[in-house]
């Protein structure tokens, strides 16, 4: 394995709601509204995702992945002021400046995962897809950004969970019903 150097943001730089773990870690779990950040190696995760979305950007060059896990499309939806992790319409550019304070990256590729309809019979014709609604304001950030999407698994009316290896940029999706899946 390589030895990279210790790689840190400038003091005066915060960024709320980036995990960035320790680097004896290799796996880190994201949660519900959270995101990670990672260089070099690791893997991050997303378990049980509905109609949330993981979004994962990720540089080759650089070696830097990065993932939020997204509950709402925007604020206006949220019940609860959440970070920028929490809504598709702010994701993007977190996640962006997170990966800019561990290193100097280029032009990321994004995947998607999640933005299911979990309840699809119960809703009412006309009634709101959350899924749906996650998966267009993600792409609609990323379009703003510029990036492209290389890879997605969404919607659909089932769960996944995803396993994203830092090191190779690959994005492994596991469903009960759809089995293993590699992005």
């Amino acid at each position: 394995m390589p030895n990279y150097p210790a790689i840190s943001a400038p003091s005066d730089v915060r960024i709320p709601d980036v995990h960035v773990p320790d680097a004896h870690v290799s796996d880190v779990h994201v949660n519900v509204a959270e995101s990670a950040t990672r260089i070099g190696n690791g893997i991050m995760s997303a378990v049980g995702l509905g109609s949330c979305v993981a979004l994962m950007l990720y540089d080759r060059a650089a070696r830097v992945g990065a993932m939020a896990h997204i509950l709402l499309p925007h604020e206006a939806l949220s019940r609860v002021p959440g970070g920028a992790a929490k809504y598709g319409s702010s994701a993007v550019p977190h996640l962006l400046q997170s990966m800019r304070a561990l290193a100097v990256i280029g032009a990321p590729v994004a995947s998607l995962v999640g933005g299911a309809s979990m309840f699809a019979t119960l809703l009412k014709v006309g009634g709101i897809n959350m899924g749906e609604r996650n998966v267009d304001a993600v792409r609609r950030a990323l379009a703003i950004a510029g990036i492209a999407i290389e890879a997605e698994d969404v919607g659909g009316e089932y769960g996944r969970s995803i396993f994203f290896d830092v090191a190779t940029g690959q994005v492994r999706v596991v469903s009960i019903q759809h089995g293993e899946r590699i992005l």
